[in-house]
């Protein structure tokens, strides 16, 4: 490898070292661990975030109404958002062992963590999860499809 190459990657490294410290200041900071995957806050933390929640009916009746009428036009997309996760999900499972082509971790992508944010009412969690799986779904389908054009490419750029 050249020597330029290994200057980057000493520099990647140091940034990442860096970054982890920064995580864990954070995580000092406002109160909370990542185990296995789920951010876990301090129970004194927990309950500052209930005080800060929205009441349910407060909510409904704060909502504008042009939000109102369209929701159930968002909501929508969840039909055909399953159903290309369904079809992808299989195409991966078939398709990629026969290629030797690397599988995507879907829980890589679709995560839904945001149920443990409990200044939220039980509707904005809900349109967290709904959110939290859409865009992680768009992503996951994204890795599958590079991974798919970089077996399939008839072009085959330099290697």
């Amino acid at each position: 490898m050249s020597n330029r190459l290994n200057v980057l990657l000493d520099k990647i490294k140091a940034l990442e070292i860096e970054l982890i410290a920064e995580l864990q200041k954070q995580q000092r900071e406002f109160s909370y661990e990542i185990i296995q995957r789920h951010v876990v806050f301090e129970r004194n933390i927990k309950s500052k975030h209930k005080a800060y929640a929205k009441r349910l009916i407060n909510y409904l009746f704060d909502a504008k109404l042009k939000h109102i009428i369209s929701t159930p036009f968002i909501w929508m997309c969840i039909v055909p958002a399953v159903s290309m996760d369904i079809t992808v999900s299989l195409y991966q499972a078939i398709c990629f062992p026969l290629y030797n082509i690397p599988k995507v971790k879907r829980q890589d992508y679709i995560v839904f963590d945001r149920q443990y944010l409990d200044y939220l009412n039980i509707i904005e969690k809900f349109n967290c999860a709904y959110c939290s799986y859409i865009n992680g779904l768009f992503g996951y389908l994204q890795e599958i499809g590079g991974r798919t054009e970089q077996f399939w490419c008839p072009i085959k750029h330099a290697k």
